[in-house]
């Protein structure tokens, strides 16, 4: 298959995609989320109860966005794996890429109201996330290697970014900042170089 036919392939999945999460945030704001099925959501886009699931695990996830994994982000994650500079910024270089790559500010109204519709959905929210932070502290132990260590060195790299990440995301959505977001994680994360850093404090 040509490089363009698999482009367009890619581009007509992004749109059907697109298309059962607006569709699902669209008959949960009628009927709320216990208001329909799989299969309604799927007779009303016109695609099969497989394809469905092809896109996502869950009725929860289509209604959040949480797809099966994009082969744009494969490859980000691949090339983040096989790199070999410094792992706390290609860390940072990948969290970011992903944000341009789906940037979570465009969803952000349509996933609020959801959740304010149907609070009982934060649950699978929060699940979402945890899977998340799973699959890149499993990127980060392939690329420096197993062992208790590593993998303590994972989490804790995974969640330090994570509280990075929310706070930019807080300032962009709450107060409205016109920092782009790799501005505002990047100097976070200076500032937290030096907050952890040895003391210069002499003895």
């Amino acid at each position: 298959m040509s490089d363009s036919a698999d482009s367009l392939r890619e581009q007509r999945k992004r749109e059907t995609l697109r298309l059962l999460t607006d569709t699902a945030r669209r008959l949960t704001a009628e009927q709320g989320f216990a208001g329909f099925t799989v299969e309604e959501l799927c007779t009303e886009v016109g695609v099969s109860r497989r394809t469905f699931f092809n896109y996502f695990e869950s009725k929860e996830n289509a209604v959040f966005g949480f797809a099966a994994i994009d082969p744009r982000q494969e490859a980000l994650e691949e090339d983040f794996v096989a790199r070999t500079g410094d792992l706390l910024d290609e860390f940072i270089e990948l969290t970011i890429a992903r944000f341009d790559l789906f940037n979570p500010l465009d969803d952000a109204p349509a996933l609020f109201a959801v959740i304010e519709q149907e609070p009982r959905l934060i649950k699978a929210a929060f699940e979402q996330i945890a899977k998340n932070e799973r699959r890149d502290m499993g990127l980060i132990v392939r690329r420096t290697g197993a062992g208790d260590a590593a993998e303590l060195r994972a989490e804790v790299m995974v969640h330090t970014v994570g509280a990075l990440v929310r706070l930019c995301m807080d300032q962009l959505l709450h107060h409205h900042s016109t920092d782009s977001f790799s501005d505002l994680v990047s100097r976070r994360l200076e500032i937290a170089r030096t907050v952890f850093a040895p003391s210069q404090k002499a003895d």
